[in-house]
Protein backbone atom coordinates (compact mmCIF):
# COMPACT_ATOMS: atom_id res chain seq x y z
CA UNK A 1 0.00 0.00 0.00
CA UNK A 2 2.85 2.27 0.77
CA UNK A 3 4.40 1.74 -2.66
CA UNK A 4 1.14 2.60 -4.28
CA UNK A 5 0.97 5.84 -2.42
CA UNK A 6 4.54 6.69 -3.34
CA UNK A 7 3.81 6.19 -7.03
CA UNK A 8 0.77 8.35 -6.83
CA UNK A 9 2.71 11.18 -5.19
CA UNK A 10 5.39 11.04 -7.89
CA UNK A 11 2.80 11.28 -10.61
CA UNK A 12 1.16 14.25 -8.96
CA UNK A 13 4.52 15.99 -8.65
CA UNK A 14 5.29 15.32 -12.35
CA UNK A 15 1.92 16.67 -13.38
CA UNK A 16 2.51 19.80 -11.32
CA UNK A 17 5.96 20.31 -12.90
CA UNK A 18 4.47 19.93 -16.37
CA UNK A 19 1.76 22.45 -15.55
CA UNK A 20 4.40 24.89 -14.30
CA UNK A 21 6.44 24.40 -17.51
CA UNK A 22 3.41 25.07 -19.62
CA UNK A 23 2.70 28.19 -17.64
CA UNK A 24 6.27 29.37 -18.15
CA UNK A 25 6.15 28.74 -21.91
CA UNK A 26 2.86 30.58 -22.09
CA UNK A 27 4.39 33.50 -20.26
CA UNK A 28 7.40 33.46 -22.56
CA UNK A 29 5.16 33.36 -25.62
CA UNK A 30 3.17 36.27 -24.35
CA UNK A 31 6.35 38.24 -23.69
CA UNK A 32 7.62 37.49 -27.21
CA UNK A 33 4.32 38.55 -28.69
CA UNK A 34 4.47 41.78 -26.75
CA UNK A 35 8.03 42.41 -27.94
CA UNK A 36 7.10 41.67 -31.56
CA UNK A 37 4.07 43.89 -31.33
CA UNK A 38 6.33 46.80 -30.39
CA UNK A 39 8.44 46.32 -33.68
CA UNK A 40 6.81 47.97 -36.78
CA UNK A 41 5.86 45.28 -39.22
CA UNK A 42 6.46 45.53 -43.07
CA UNK A 43 3.25 45.28 -45.03
CA UNK A 44 3.05 42.13 -47.06
CA UNK A 45 2.86 42.35 -50.88
CA UNK A 46 -0.18 40.67 -52.20
CA UNK A 47 0.53 37.81 -54.53
CA UNK A 48 -0.54 38.33 -58.11
CA UNK A 49 -1.28 35.40 -60.22
CA UNK A 50 0.70 35.30 -63.53
CA UNK A 51 -1.35 35.57 -66.67
CA UNK A 52 -1.12 32.59 -68.95
CA UNK A 53 1.13 33.10 -72.05
CA UNK A 54 -0.85 33.96 -75.15
CA UNK A 55 -1.05 31.32 -77.79
CA UNK A 56 1.02 31.98 -80.97
CA UNK A 57 -0.99 33.60 -83.71
CA UNK A 58 -0.75 32.84 -87.41
CA UNK A 59 1.72 35.03 -89.40
CA UNK A 60 0.07 37.94 -91.15
CA UNK A 61 -0.79 37.24 -94.71
CA UNK A 62 1.02 39.30 -97.36
CA UNK A 63 -1.34 41.54 -99.32
CA UNK A 64 -2.15 40.24 -102.73
CA UNK A 65 -0.44 43.26 -104.35
CA UNK A 66 2.98 42.43 -102.88
CA UNK A 67 2.84 38.66 -102.65
CA UNK A 68 5.35 37.86 -105.44
CA UNK A 69 7.64 40.88 -105.16
CA UNK A 70 10.45 38.86 -103.60
CA UNK A 71 10.36 36.34 -106.42
CA UNK A 72 10.30 39.05 -109.08
CA UNK A 73 13.30 40.73 -107.46
CA UNK A 74 15.19 37.44 -107.25
CA UNK A 75 14.84 36.73 -110.97
CA UNK A 76 15.58 40.34 -111.90
CA UNK A 77 18.92 40.46 -110.09
CA UNK A 78 19.80 37.12 -111.72
CA UNK A 79 19.01 38.75 -115.10
CA UNK A 80 16.45 36.07 -115.85
CA UNK A 81 14.25 38.54 -117.63
CA UNK A 82 11.98 36.08 -119.41
CA UNK A 83 10.93 34.41 -116.14
CA UNK A 84 10.66 37.83 -114.54
CA UNK A 85 8.32 39.04 -117.28
CA UNK A 86 6.03 36.04 -116.88
CA UNK A 87 5.82 36.58 -113.11
CA UNK A 88 5.12 40.28 -113.61
CA UNK A 89 2.34 39.44 -116.04
CA UNK A 90 0.72 37.04 -113.55
CA UNK A 91 1.05 39.54 -110.71
CA UNK A 92 -0.47 42.38 -112.71
CA UNK A 93 -3.31 40.12 -113.81
CA UNK A 94 -4.10 39.19 -110.21
CA UNK A 95 -3.91 42.76 -108.93
CA UNK A 96 -5.51 44.48 -111.88
CA UNK A 97 -2.33 46.45 -112.65
CA UNK A 98 -2.10 47.94 -109.15
CA UNK A 99 1.22 46.34 -108.08
CA UNK A 100 3.74 49.17 -107.99
CA UNK A 101 6.87 47.03 -107.75
CA UNK A 102 5.89 44.80 -110.68
CA UNK A 103 5.30 47.83 -112.89
CA UNK A 104 8.61 49.36 -111.71
CA UNK A 105 10.66 46.26 -112.57
CA UNK A 106 8.91 45.89 -115.92
CA UNK A 107 9.89 49.48 -116.76
CA UNK A 108 13.52 48.76 -115.84
CA UNK A 109 13.56 45.73 -118.14
CA UNK A 110 12.08 47.73 -121.01
CA UNK A 111 14.72 50.42 -120.54
CA UNK A 112 17.50 47.85 -120.73
CA UNK A 113 15.97 46.54 -123.94
CA UNK A 114 16.12 50.04 -125.41
CA UNK A 115 12.39 50.75 -125.31
CA UNK A 116 12.78 54.06 -123.51
CA UNK A 117 9.40 55.56 -124.35
CA UNK A 118 7.49 52.53 -123.06
CA UNK A 119 9.57 52.49 -119.89
CA UNK A 120 8.79 56.19 -119.38
CA UNK A 121 5.07 55.47 -119.52
CA UNK A 122 5.39 52.70 -116.95
CA UNK A 123 7.45 54.86 -114.60
CA UNK A 124 4.79 57.53 -114.86
CA UNK A 125 2.25 54.87 -113.88
CA UNK A 126 4.36 54.07 -110.81
CA UNK A 127 4.41 57.74 -109.85
CA UNK A 128 0.61 57.79 -110.09
CA UNK A 129 0.30 54.70 -107.91
CA UNK A 130 2.65 56.18 -105.28
CA UNK A 131 3.11 59.94 -105.78
CA UNK A 132 5.13 60.31 -102.55
CA UNK A 133 7.95 58.03 -103.71
CA UNK A 134 10.92 60.09 -104.93
CA UNK A 135 12.51 57.06 -106.64
CA UNK A 136 9.64 56.91 -109.13
CA UNK A 137 10.17 60.55 -110.06
CA UNK A 138 13.91 59.98 -110.42
CA UNK A 139 13.29 57.18 -112.88
CA UNK A 140 10.84 59.31 -114.84
CA UNK A 141 13.45 62.07 -115.05
CA UNK A 142 16.11 59.64 -116.14
CA UNK A 143 13.92 58.30 -118.94
CA UNK A 144 13.31 61.87 -120.09
CA UNK A 145 17.06 62.44 -120.02
CA UNK A 146 17.67 59.40 -122.20
CA UNK A 147 15.10 60.76 -124.64
CA UNK A 148 17.12 64.02 -124.77
CA UNK A 149 14.29 65.97 -123.11
CA UNK A 150 16.61 67.69 -120.68
CA UNK A 151 14.40 70.60 -119.68
CA UNK A 152 11.52 68.27 -118.82
CA UNK A 153 13.96 66.08 -116.85
CA UNK A 154 15.08 69.12 -114.83
CA UNK A 155 11.45 69.94 -113.96
CA UNK A 156 10.84 66.39 -112.74
CA UNK A 157 14.06 66.46 -110.70
CA UNK A 158 12.81 69.66 -109.07
CA UNK A 159 9.63 67.83 -108.03
CA UNK A 160 11.72 64.96 -106.66
CA UNK A 161 13.84 67.45 -104.69
CA UNK A 162 10.71 68.67 -102.88
CA UNK A 163 10.04 65.13 -101.65
CA UNK A 164 13.66 64.11 -100.95
CA UNK A 165 15.64 67.04 -99.57
CA UNK A 166 19.45 67.22 -99.75
CA UNK A 167 19.52 64.32 -102.18
CA UNK A 168 22.91 64.08 -103.88
CA UNK A 169 21.57 62.05 -106.78
CA UNK A 170 18.89 64.58 -107.70
CA UNK A 171 21.22 67.60 -107.66
CA UNK A 172 23.99 65.76 -109.51
CA UNK A 173 21.68 64.67 -112.30
CA UNK A 174 20.33 68.19 -112.60
CA UNK A 175 23.90 69.33 -113.19
CA UNK A 176 24.32 66.75 -115.95
CA UNK A 177 21.13 67.97 -117.63
CA UNK A 178 22.36 71.57 -117.52
CA UNK A 179 25.64 70.37 -118.97
CA UNK A 180 23.85 68.97 -122.01
CA UNK A 181 21.93 72.21 -122.34
CA UNK A 182 25.33 74.00 -122.33
CA UNK A 183 24.35 76.08 -119.33
CA UNK A 184 27.71 75.59 -117.70
CA UNK A 185 27.28 78.02 -114.82
CA UNK A 186 24.12 76.30 -113.57
CA UNK A 187 25.76 72.91 -114.13
CA UNK A 188 28.76 73.91 -112.00
CA UNK A 189 26.48 75.27 -109.31
CA UNK A 190 24.49 72.03 -109.13
CA UNK A 191 27.60 69.85 -109.06
CA UNK A 192 29.17 71.94 -106.31
CA UNK A 193 25.96 71.61 -104.33
CA UNK A 194 25.98 67.85 -104.89
CA UNK A 195 29.54 67.68 -103.54
CA UNK A 196 28.41 69.67 -100.51
CA UNK A 197 25.60 67.17 -99.87
CA UNK A 198 27.75 64.07 -100.36
CA UNK A 199 31.24 63.75 -101.81
CA UNK A 200 31.40 61.38 -104.77
CA UNK A 201 34.11 60.76 -107.35
CA UNK A 202 31.64 61.19 -110.18
CA UNK A 203 30.66 64.72 -109.18
CA UNK A 204 34.32 65.79 -109.08
CA UNK A 205 34.96 64.23 -112.49
CA UNK A 206 31.99 65.91 -114.15
CA UNK A 207 32.83 69.28 -112.59
CA UNK A 208 36.39 68.99 -113.91
CA UNK A 209 35.02 68.13 -117.36
CA UNK A 210 33.05 71.36 -117.42
CA UNK A 211 36.19 73.36 -116.64
CA UNK A 212 38.03 71.49 -119.40
CA UNK A 213 35.24 72.27 -121.85
CA UNK A 214 35.62 75.93 -120.92
CA UNK A 215 39.39 75.68 -121.46
CA UNK A 216 40.31 76.25 -117.81
CA UNK A 217 42.84 73.45 -117.30
CA UNK A 218 44.26 74.88 -114.07
CA UNK A 219 40.86 74.94 -112.40
CA UNK A 220 40.21 71.39 -113.60
CA UNK A 221 43.47 70.31 -111.99
CA UNK A 222 42.36 71.91 -108.71
CA UNK A 223 39.10 69.95 -108.82
CA UNK A 224 41.01 66.73 -109.44
CA UNK A 225 43.28 67.55 -106.49
CA UNK A 226 40.24 67.64 -104.21
CA UNK A 227 39.05 64.40 -105.78
CA UNK A 228 42.41 62.78 -105.01
CA UNK A 229 42.16 63.94 -101.41
CA UNK A 230 38.76 62.28 -101.13
CA UNK A 231 39.69 59.13 -103.07
CA UNK A 232 43.50 58.77 -103.09
CA UNK A 233 43.46 55.20 -104.41
CA UNK A 234 41.36 55.77 -107.52
CA UNK A 235 43.61 54.97 -110.52
CA UNK A 236 41.24 56.64 -113.00
CA UNK A 237 41.47 59.99 -111.24
CA UNK A 238 45.23 59.69 -110.76
CA UNK A 239 45.85 58.82 -114.42
CA UNK A 240 43.59 61.64 -115.65
CA UNK A 241 45.40 64.08 -113.41
CA UNK A 242 48.70 62.83 -114.81
CA UNK A 243 47.45 63.53 -118.35
CA UNK A 244 46.43 67.04 -117.38
CA UNK A 245 49.87 67.72 -115.92
CA UNK A 246 51.37 66.44 -119.17
CA UNK A 247 49.19 68.87 -121.04
CA UNK A 248 50.44 71.87 -119.08
CA UNK A 249 54.04 70.70 -119.37
CA UNK A 250 54.60 69.60 -115.76
CA UNK A 251 56.02 66.20 -116.65
CA UNK A 252 57.49 65.48 -113.22
CA UNK A 253 54.11 65.74 -111.49
CA UNK A 254 52.53 63.84 -114.34
CA UNK A 255 54.97 60.99 -113.89
CA UNK A 256 54.33 60.92 -110.12
CA UNK A 257 50.57 60.63 -110.52
CA UNK A 258 50.85 58.01 -113.24
CA UNK A 259 53.25 56.06 -111.01
CA UNK A 260 50.76 56.23 -108.13
CA UNK A 261 48.00 54.96 -110.41
CA UNK A 262 50.15 52.01 -111.48
CA UNK A 263 51.01 51.34 -107.83
CA UNK A 264 47.37 50.82 -106.94
CA UNK A 265 46.57 49.00 -110.21
CA UNK A 266 49.60 47.71 -112.16
CA UNK A 267 47.40 46.68 -115.10
CA UNK A 268 45.52 49.97 -115.45
CA UNK A 269 45.53 50.47 -119.20
CA UNK A 270 45.03 54.23 -119.21
CA UNK A 271 47.97 54.83 -116.90
CA UNK A 272 50.18 52.38 -118.82
CA UNK A 273 49.45 54.12 -122.12
CA UNK A 274 50.13 57.53 -120.62
CA UNK A 275 53.41 56.42 -119.05
CA UNK A 276 54.45 54.70 -122.27
CA UNK A 277 53.66 57.80 -124.28
CA UNK A 278 55.88 59.86 -121.95
CA UNK A 279 58.74 57.44 -122.56
CA UNK A 280 58.05 57.57 -126.26
CA UNK A 281 57.86 61.34 -126.07
CA UNK A 282 61.45 61.50 -124.87
CA UNK A 283 62.79 59.01 -127.39
CA UNK A 284 62.85 55.93 -125.11
CA UNK A 285 61.10 53.74 -127.65
CA UNK A 286 62.24 50.44 -126.16
CA UNK A 287 60.93 51.38 -122.71
CA UNK A 288 57.69 52.54 -124.30
CA UNK A 289 57.29 49.24 -126.11
CA UNK A 290 57.83 47.41 -122.81
CA UNK A 291 54.97 49.37 -121.26
CA UNK A 292 52.75 48.75 -124.26
CA UNK A 293 53.43 45.02 -124.07
CA UNK A 294 51.82 44.98 -120.61
CA UNK A 295 48.83 46.96 -121.86
CA UNK A 296 48.42 44.65 -124.85
CA UNK A 297 47.73 41.74 -122.51
CA UNK A 298 44.83 43.64 -120.93
CA UNK A 299 43.35 45.39 -123.98
CA UNK A 300 44.59 43.71 -127.17
CA UNK A 301 41.89 45.43 -129.23
CA UNK A 302 42.82 49.00 -128.28
CA UNK A 303 43.30 51.26 -131.30
CA UNK A 304 45.36 53.93 -129.43
CA UNK A 305 47.63 51.19 -128.14
CA UNK A 306 48.46 49.89 -131.61
CA UNK A 307 48.83 53.44 -132.90
CA UNK A 308 51.45 54.20 -130.24
CA UNK A 309 53.21 50.89 -130.89
CA UNK A 310 53.35 51.78 -134.56
CA UNK A 311 54.85 55.18 -133.84
CA UNK A 312 57.47 53.56 -131.59
CA UNK A 313 58.54 51.43 -134.55
CA UNK A 314 58.46 54.56 -136.68
CA UNK A 315 60.84 56.27 -134.27
CA UNK A 316 63.14 53.25 -134.52
CA UNK A 317 62.97 53.55 -138.35
CA UNK A 318 61.20 50.22 -138.70
CA UNK A 319 58.70 51.55 -141.20
CA UNK A 320 57.15 48.26 -142.34
CA UNK A 321 56.37 47.27 -138.75
CA UNK A 322 55.03 50.76 -138.12
CA UNK A 323 52.64 50.53 -141.07
CA UNK A 324 51.46 47.08 -139.95
CA UNK A 325 50.61 48.31 -136.46
CA UNK A 326 48.96 51.46 -137.78
CA UNK A 327 46.89 49.43 -140.23
CA UNK A 328 45.67 47.29 -137.34
CA UNK A 329 44.81 50.43 -135.37
CA UNK A 330 42.96 51.77 -138.40
CA UNK A 331 41.02 48.49 -138.65
CA UNK A 332 39.98 48.82 -135.00
CA UNK A 333 39.11 52.54 -135.28
CA UNK A 334 38.49 53.44 -138.94
CA UNK A 335 37.17 56.93 -138.10
CA UNK A 336 40.08 58.07 -135.95
CA UNK A 337 41.71 60.89 -137.89
CA UNK A 338 44.98 60.73 -135.92
CA UNK A 339 45.69 57.18 -137.04
CA UNK A 340 45.09 58.26 -140.64
CA UNK A 341 47.38 61.25 -140.04
CA UNK A 342 50.16 58.98 -138.82
CA UNK A 343 49.65 56.57 -141.73
CA UNK A 344 49.96 59.44 -144.17
CA UNK A 345 53.11 60.68 -142.44
CA UNK A 346 54.77 57.24 -142.49
CA UNK A 347 53.97 56.79 -146.17
CA UNK A 348 55.40 60.20 -146.95
CA UNK A 349 58.56 59.27 -145.05
CA UNK A 350 58.84 56.13 -147.17
CA UNK A 351 58.27 58.26 -150.31
CA UNK A 352 55.01 56.46 -151.06
CA UNK A 353 53.21 59.66 -151.93
CA UNK A 354 50.06 58.26 -153.49
CA UNK A 355 49.33 56.18 -150.39
CA UNK A 356 50.16 59.16 -148.18
CA UNK A 357 47.72 61.30 -150.15
CA UNK A 358 45.03 58.65 -149.73
CA UNK A 359 45.27 58.55 -145.93
CA UNK A 360 45.67 62.31 -145.57
CA UNK A 361 42.55 62.90 -147.66
CA UNK A 362 40.60 60.53 -145.43
CA UNK A 363 41.91 62.34 -142.33
CA UNK A 364 40.85 65.71 -143.76
CA UNK A 365 37.32 64.42 -144.32
CA UNK A 366 37.17 63.56 -140.61
CA UNK A 367 39.01 66.65 -139.33
CA UNK A 368 38.53 69.42 -141.91
CA UNK A 369 39.75 72.24 -139.64
CA UNK A 370 43.23 70.97 -138.78
CA UNK A 371 45.87 72.99 -140.57
CA UNK A 372 48.69 70.43 -140.40
CA UNK A 373 46.70 67.98 -142.48
CA UNK A 374 46.38 70.46 -145.32
CA UNK A 375 50.08 71.29 -145.08
CA UNK A 376 51.01 67.61 -145.35
CA UNK A 377 48.58 67.26 -148.22
CA UNK A 378 50.22 70.20 -149.94
CA UNK A 379 53.62 68.54 -149.54
CA UNK A 380 52.19 65.39 -151.11
CA UNK A 381 50.66 67.32 -154.01
CA UNK A 382 53.97 69.09 -154.57
CA UNK A 383 55.81 65.82 -155.04
CA UNK A 384 53.02 64.50 -157.23
CA UNK A 385 53.57 67.52 -159.51
CA UNK A 386 50.23 69.19 -158.88
CA UNK A 387 51.31 72.72 -157.85
CA UNK A 388 47.90 74.34 -158.31
CA UNK A 389 46.17 72.10 -155.79
CA UNK A 390 49.23 72.23 -153.53
CA UNK A 391 48.98 76.02 -153.43
CA UNK A 392 45.29 75.85 -152.53
CA UNK A 393 46.08 73.36 -149.77
CA UNK A 394 48.75 75.70 -148.36
CA UNK A 395 46.29 78.60 -148.42
CA UNK A 396 43.76 76.49 -146.55
CA UNK A 397 46.37 75.53 -143.96
CA UNK A 398 47.31 79.21 -143.48
CA UNK A 399 43.67 80.14 -142.93
CA UNK A 400 43.10 77.36 -140.39
CA UNK A 401 46.28 77.78 -138.29
CA UNK A 402 47.54 81.25 -137.42
CA UNK A 403 50.29 80.23 -134.96
CA UNK A 404 52.23 77.29 -136.40
CA UNK A 405 55.72 78.07 -137.71
CA UNK A 406 56.12 75.20 -140.15
CA UNK A 407 53.15 76.11 -142.37
CA UNK A 408 54.36 79.54 -143.63
CA UNK A 409 57.92 78.24 -143.81
CA UNK A 410 56.94 75.27 -146.01
CA UNK A 411 54.71 77.52 -148.05
CA UNK A 412 57.64 79.88 -148.61
CA UNK A 413 59.83 76.94 -149.71
CA UNK A 414 57.12 75.82 -152.13
CA UNK A 415 56.72 79.30 -153.64
CA UNK A 416 60.48 79.72 -153.92
CA UNK A 417 60.73 76.44 -155.84
CA UNK A 418 57.91 77.62 -158.11
CA UNK A 419 59.76 80.84 -158.86
CA UNK A 420 57.34 83.15 -156.98
CA UNK A 421 59.94 84.84 -154.86
CA UNK A 422 57.94 87.94 -154.01
CA UNK A 423 55.09 85.87 -152.56
CA UNK A 424 57.60 83.56 -150.92
CA UNK A 425 59.19 86.57 -149.20
CA UNK A 426 55.78 87.56 -147.80
CA UNK A 427 55.24 84.07 -146.38
CA UNK A 428 58.72 84.15 -144.94
CA UNK A 429 57.88 87.44 -143.22
CA UNK A 430 54.81 85.79 -141.70
CA UNK A 431 57.08 82.99 -140.49
CA UNK A 432 59.36 85.58 -138.85
CA UNK A 433 56.43 87.27 -137.16
CA UNK A 434 55.21 83.97 -135.72
CA UNK A 435 58.75 83.07 -134.71
CA UNK A 436 59.03 86.30 -132.75
CA UNK A 437 55.79 85.55 -130.91
CA UNK A 438 56.93 82.01 -130.17
CA UNK A 439 60.24 83.26 -128.74
CA UNK A 440 58.37 85.57 -126.39
CA UNK A 441 56.17 82.76 -125.07
CA UNK A 442 58.45 79.72 -124.90
CA UNK A 443 61.76 79.86 -126.76
CA UNK A 444 62.71 76.32 -125.70
CA UNK A 445 59.72 74.85 -127.52
CA UNK A 446 60.91 76.05 -130.93
CA UNK A 447 62.19 73.32 -133.19
CA UNK A 448 65.87 74.10 -133.93
CA UNK A 449 65.48 72.56 -137.37
CA UNK A 450 62.89 75.20 -138.22
CA UNK A 451 65.47 77.85 -137.37
CA UNK A 452 68.05 76.09 -139.53
CA UNK A 453 65.77 75.92 -142.56
CA UNK A 454 64.72 79.53 -142.00
CA UNK A 455 68.29 80.79 -141.92
CA UNK A 456 69.00 78.97 -145.19
CA UNK A 457 65.86 80.21 -146.91
CA UNK A 458 66.26 83.87 -145.92
CA UNK A 459 69.44 84.58 -147.92
CA UNK A 460 68.12 82.52 -150.83
CA UNK A 461 65.06 84.75 -151.09
CA UNK A 462 67.25 87.88 -151.17
CA UNK A 463 69.48 86.80 -154.05
CA UNK A 464 67.26 87.80 -156.94
CA UNK A 465 66.01 91.01 -155.36
CA UNK A 466 69.28 92.23 -153.81
CA UNK A 467 69.77 95.08 -156.27
CA UNK A 468 66.28 96.47 -155.77
CA UNK A 469 66.46 96.18 -151.98
CA UNK A 470 69.91 97.73 -151.97
CA UNK A 471 68.60 100.88 -153.56
CA UNK A 472 65.69 101.10 -151.15
CA UNK A 473 67.29 100.29 -147.83
CA UNK A 474 71.07 99.88 -147.91
CA UNK A 475 74.14 99.89 -150.14
CA UNK A 476 75.63 96.66 -148.82
CA UNK A 477 77.16 94.25 -151.30
CA UNK A 478 75.00 91.33 -152.50
CA UNK A 479 77.67 88.92 -151.38
CA UNK A 480 77.33 90.08 -147.76
CA UNK A 481 73.56 89.59 -147.91
CA UNK A 482 73.95 86.05 -149.26
CA UNK A 483 76.43 85.04 -146.58
CA UNK A 484 74.33 86.22 -143.62
CA UNK A 485 72.67 83.35 -141.77
CA UNK A 486 70.31 85.35 -139.54
CA UNK A 487 66.64 85.83 -140.49
CA UNK A 488 65.90 88.90 -142.64
CA UNK A 489 64.00 90.56 -139.81
CA UNK A 490 67.19 90.71 -137.74
CA UNK A 491 69.64 91.33 -140.59
CA UNK A 492 70.73 94.71 -141.97
CA UNK A 493 69.16 93.80 -145.29
CA UNK A 494 65.57 94.50 -146.19
CA UNK A 495 62.65 92.51 -144.87
CA UNK A 496 59.28 92.21 -146.49
CA UNK A 497 56.43 93.24 -144.17
CA UNK A 498 53.69 90.63 -143.98
CA UNK A 499 50.33 91.57 -145.45
CA UNK A 500 47.67 92.41 -142.90
CA UNK A 501 45.28 89.79 -144.21
CA UNK A 502 47.59 86.97 -143.19
CA UNK A 503 47.24 87.81 -139.49
CA UNK A 504 43.47 87.59 -139.30
CA UNK A 505 41.74 84.79 -137.45
CA UNK A 506 41.68 81.54 -139.42
CA UNK A 507 38.60 81.09 -141.55
CA UNK A 508 37.57 77.95 -143.44
CA UNK A 509 37.36 78.05 -147.20
CA UNK A 510 33.97 77.68 -148.79
CA UNK A 511 35.20 74.86 -150.95
CA UNK A 512 38.29 72.80 -150.38
CA UNK A 513 40.67 72.23 -153.23
CA UNK A 514 40.78 68.89 -155.02
CA UNK A 515 43.46 66.74 -153.51
CA UNK A 516 46.11 64.58 -155.11
CA UNK A 517 49.33 62.75 -153.99
CA UNK A 518 53.13 63.76 -153.70
CA UNK A 519 56.71 63.05 -152.64
CA UNK A 520 58.12 62.64 -149.20
CA UNK A 521 59.36 64.83 -146.40
CA UNK A 522 62.75 66.34 -146.24
CA UNK A 523 63.46 67.72 -142.79
CA UNK A 524 62.92 65.40 -139.83
CA UNK A 525 64.88 64.37 -136.77
CA UNK A 526 64.50 62.53 -133.50
CA UNK A 527 65.64 65.09 -130.95
CA UNK A 528 63.86 64.73 -127.66
CA UNK A 529 63.95 68.52 -127.24
CA UNK A 530 61.50 68.88 -130.12
CA UNK A 531 58.76 67.05 -128.28
CA UNK A 532 55.70 69.14 -127.60
CA UNK A 533 51.97 68.78 -127.09
CA UNK A 534 49.31 69.57 -129.64
CA UNK A 535 45.78 70.81 -129.01
CA UNK A 536 43.43 68.75 -126.73
CA UNK A 537 41.13 65.77 -127.89
CA UNK A 538 37.80 64.20 -126.13
CA UNK A 539 38.03 62.03 -124.11
CA UNK A 540 38.42 61.37 -122.10
CA UNK A 541 35.47 61.78 -121.58
CA UNK A 542 35.69 59.82 -120.06
CA UNK A 543 32.08 57.86 -120.47
CA UNK A 544 30.72 58.47 -117.36
CA UNK A 545 27.64 58.21 -115.97
CA UNK A 546 25.90 58.11 -112.71
CA UNK A 547 27.47 54.96 -111.39
CA UNK A 548 25.11 52.86 -109.40
CA UNK A 549 22.61 55.68 -109.29
CA UNK A 550 21.75 56.71 -112.81
CA UNK A 551 23.78 55.41 -115.72
CA UNK A 552 23.50 58.68 -117.59
CA UNK A 553 25.91 58.87 -120.52
CA UNK A 554 28.58 61.50 -120.41
CA UNK A 555 27.99 64.59 -122.59
CA UNK A 556 29.12 64.29 -126.21
CA UNK A 557 32.00 66.71 -125.96
CA UNK A 558 35.70 66.60 -126.62
CA UNK A 559 37.52 66.21 -123.35
CA UNK A 560 41.15 67.24 -123.21
CA UNK A 561 43.70 64.52 -123.69
CA UNK A 562 47.30 64.40 -124.73
CA UNK A 563 48.53 64.47 -128.31
CA UNK A 564 52.15 63.49 -127.99
CA UNK A 565 54.41 64.39 -130.88
CA UNK A 566 57.78 63.07 -131.88
CA UNK A 567 59.99 63.90 -134.79
CA UNK A 568 60.12 61.58 -137.75
CA UNK A 569 63.50 60.42 -139.08
CA UNK A 570 64.80 62.12 -142.16
CA UNK A 571 64.19 60.07 -145.34
CA UNK A 572 66.79 59.80 -148.08
CA UNK A 573 66.63 63.04 -150.06
CA UNK A 574 67.13 63.08 -153.84
CA UNK A 575 67.44 66.86 -154.04
CA UNK A 576 70.97 68.16 -153.42
CA UNK A 577 69.60 71.42 -152.05
CA UNK A 578 68.07 70.61 -148.70
CA UNK A 579 66.69 74.12 -148.34
CA UNK A 580 64.33 73.56 -151.28
CA UNK A 581 62.57 70.66 -149.63
CA UNK A 582 59.30 71.30 -147.77
CA UNK A 583 59.35 70.41 -144.11
CA UNK A 584 57.12 67.63 -142.78
CA UNK A 585 55.76 68.32 -139.28
CA UNK A 586 56.21 66.02 -136.34
CA UNK A 587 54.08 62.95 -136.08
CA UNK A 588 51.37 62.52 -133.52
CA UNK A 589 50.94 59.83 -130.91
CA UNK A 590 47.40 59.16 -129.80
CA UNK A 591 46.53 59.77 -126.16
CA UNK A 592 45.38 56.86 -124.04
CA UNK A 593 41.65 56.41 -123.87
Amino acid sequence: MSTMNDLGEEETQKSKSLVSLEDNTLQNDEEEKRALSDIPQIPQIPKVKAKPAPKPKKPPEIPIFERKNWLIHLHYVKKEYDVCKSLIKEQLTETGGMCEYAVYVQALILRQEGRIQESLELFQTCSLLNPNNADNLKQVARSLFLLARHKAAIDVYNEAAKISERDWEVVHNQGICYLYLKEYEKAKECLKQAIAFARHDLSYIMLAKIYLMEGDINQAIEVYKRAVEFSPENPDILSTMGLLYMQVGQFQKAFEHLGNALTYNPTHTKAILAAGSMMQNHGDFDVGLTKYRIAAQETPESAPLWNNIGMCFFGKKKFVAAISCLKRANYLAPFDWKILYNLGLVHLTMQQYASGFHFLSAAINLRPKYGHLFMLLAVALTHLEDPDNAKQAYEQAMNLDSRDLSIPLNYAVFLYNQGERKTAAKQYAIYEHRLKQAREKNPKAIDPELLEVGTKLGPALQVGESLVWKKEQQMAAPAEQNTRQSPPAEATGPSVPPPSATFQEPRPLKQSAPLAPIRGPSVENNNSSDVKSEENVAEVVPKSGLSGVDDLPSPPTETPAMNIIDDAPEPPSHDPEEKDQPRIPKREVLPPL
